[in-house]
């Protein structure tokens, strides 16, 4: 079973950090894109990062510079780090698995992605 579990979520001050977790099981990772997605209060999800099988990455330009996506396929994890958060961070943020042949297209477009994970909060706030 396909399966995808967010972690790392929580409350942290304007200007800190956090590092989300997304573990795979179920599945491998080597034929899958990983992108992580996140819900504002009363808004549509929107994209936020997204590495490729070959670990090229993309970025929303809101977090650009900020945050950094990174995999690990032994562990079956994928990492968001987020540095520099602002208050207009806090959503609930999602990962979301994409099976491709293509090794070096991250995607970033929501319907592309197969399998979702629950979500983990993330409010900044002082």
């Amino acid at each position: 079973q396909v399966q995808l579990a967010e972690s790392g979520g929580g409350l942290v001050q304007p200007g800190g950090s956090l590092r989300l977790s997304c573990a795979a099981s179920g599945f491998s990772l080597d034929w899958y894109t990983i992108g992580w997605f996140r819900r504002l209060p009363g808004k549509e999800r929107n994209f936020v990062a997204a590495i490729s099988r070959s670990g090229k990455t993309e970025y929303s330009d809101s977090v650009k510079n900020r945050f950094a996506i990174s995999r690990d396929n032994d562990k079956k994890m994928v990492y968001l780090q987020m540095n520099d958060l602002k208050p207009e961070d806090t959503a609930v943020y999602s990962c979301a698995a994409r099976f491709t042949t293509n090794a070096d297209n991250p995607g970033r477009h929501e319907s592309e992605f197969d399998y979702w994970g629950q979500g983990t909060q993330v409010t900044v706030s002082s």
